[in-house]
């Protein structure tokens, strides 16, 4: 189908299932228990943190930990691997992340020095015994996230977790403004994520529709024409690139539910 310039969309009739490893039957190595260790002890040194305030949850994200005058602070490599992924990886390409995070820290050798990490920055990456050494140190099993942000799922928890949920959709958990309300229902339970289309104080209330899921339990996917009041397609209704010309669905109008509901903490609505 035919979209408005600058629009691409992806649709899927078929639902699906993901596996996720219940992380509690995994046996830690003891990479992972220091780099667990050694994260915690830093996030809670680091003057500024996006991620929020402890406890946290380890994720394998590919954070690397550097320290300036002003303390330590996390950066991301190219790339995070999960515990799950690493058997399908190919040394080589593992190896690209190690040669990656090596360039960064040849600013940084005091950290390196502090984080004991000189050997494993130094060693080319060429089995899977070095792959898993990569996977639980504290170059990739890094990132200090608070467990809604990392496993949550909605209306559970607090927010939509990095697990299940879209990352660019679930990291804007993590700038927007606090009285702007990133995930939305509608009356029969469906999900959604919207954000405004326009700057804060514009008088513009429209939202943009980024994400659409079925009520809980999973179920059929929603419509998106459903899910924003469009009315179902007859006889004679436009259709492709005709439909489209009416207007991009994904926009919101002030008056429509899902807006109101995002912005009903700056507007006061009951």
């Amino acid at each position: 189908m035919a979209g408005p310039p600058g629009v691409h969309r992806r649709h899927e009739d078929h639902p699906w299932t993901i596996q996720i490893p219940d992380h509690a039957k995994r046996t830690n190595s003891r990479t992972y228990v220091a780099s667990r260790r050694t994260m915690n002890r830093l996030a809670r040194q680091a003057p500024t943190f996006a991620y929020g305030r402890p406890p946290y949850h380890d994720h394998h994200g590919g954070g690397l930990w550097v320290k300036d005058a002003q303390g330590w602070f996390l950066v991301r490599n190219l790339i995070g691997i999960e515990w799950s992924a690493q058997f399908c990886a190919d040394p080589a390409k593992v190896d690209l992340l190690r040669l990656n995070a090596r360039r960064l820290y040849a600013a940084y050798p005091e950290a390196v020095k502090e984080l004991g990490i000189r050997k494993l920055l130094d060693t080319q990456i060429t089995d899977a015994k070095g792959i898993a050494r990569w996977t639980d140190s504290i170059c990739n099993a890094s990132v200090p996230l608070r467990a809604a942000f990392h496993t949550g799922v909605l209306p559970r928890a607090s927010t939509g977790g990095v697990h299940h949920y879209p990352t660019p959709i679930a990291e804007i958990e993590l700038i927007k403004r606090d009285d702007f309300d990133l995930w939305v229902r509608t009356p029969e339970g469906a999900l959604a994520a919207v954000v405004p289309v326009a700057p804060r104080g514009s008088g513009d209330g429209r939202t943009r529709l980024l994400l659409a899921a079925a009520p809980e339990p999973p179920g059929q996917p929603t419509p998106i024409a459903r899910l924003v009041g469009a009315p179902p397609a007859g006889p004679g209704a436009p259709v492709g690139a005709a439909a489209e010309a009416k207007g991009d669905p994904t926009i919101l109008p002030a008056d429509h539910p899902l807006s109101r509901l995002a912005f009903v903490r700056q507007t006061g609505e009951g």
